[in-house]
């Protein structure tokens, strides 16, 4: 049997991963027009992987396929990122309850690890952004249901869309810090409905900020 090339698999791949973080950093706006050709010429490759790109993005929810008009760059309204948060609360506080009732102490140990970090990046808006997004990926991981993990991935894929906007109300990341510290604590406790509790109450409260 003949070998089977994977290379165009692997280049619309590169290039949806290269649009994605285009979009992340705003380079790309929520609700423009995406524009084909120009990116084609700018990537130097044709417009096939392009479109390869653009429907996985679609499937994600970050691009939006518009009928003869082309692709737009998802822009979240108030009803989808209400729905993205409630579906992220249900789904993160039942994995904050499984670890609390199910993690080792070195498990505990490393996520206390990351809200340390948390505690030191409060001044570096992008920083805390990162590691917070560490500490919840760890938390999923460590609740270690895959089908939820696929879920949660896509959801916080167009969370972060607006999540620039979340954390810019003043005084924000210091009521996140202090979220994810009573978090900390149920967790070490091993309190599964105080861990469930606190990231409903995370969830809650940062939609409220992002609206």
């Amino acid at each position: 049997m003949a070998a089977v090339s994977l290379t165009p698999r692997a280049l619309y791949e590169e290039v949806a991963e290269l649009l994605r973080q285009r979009i992340f950093d705003r380079e790309l706006s929520p609700g423009s027009w995406i524009d084909e050709l120009k990116l084609a010429e700018q990537y130097g490759i044709s417009r096939t992987p392009l479109r390869e790109a653009l429907k996985v993005l679609a499937t994600e929810g970050l691009v939006t396929m518009k009928v003869r008009r082309g692709a737009y760059v998802t822009d979240v309204n108030e009803k989808d990122l209400t729905d993205v948060y409630h579906l992220l609360s249900l789904l993160e506080s039942d994995a904050a309850a499984v670890v609390a009732e199910k993690a080792s102490s070195e498990q505990i140990r490393q996520l206390q690890d990351l809200h340390r970090q948390l505690e030191k990046s409060t001044g570096n808006r992008e920083r805390f952004f990162q590691i917070n997004e560490e500490f919840h990926t760890l938390l999923l991981a460590i609740a270690d249901n895959r089908w939820r993990d696929q879920v949660v991935g896509d959801l916080r894929k167009v969370m972060k869309l607006n999540r620039h906007n979340s954390l810019l109300k003043s005084g924000r990341i210091e009521e996140s810090l202090a979220e994810h510290s009573i978090l900390m604590q149920a967790l070490a406790a091993h309190d599964a409905h105080g861990a469930a509790e606190a990231m409903r109450r995370h969830f809650s409260n940062g939609l409220e900020a992002a609206a």
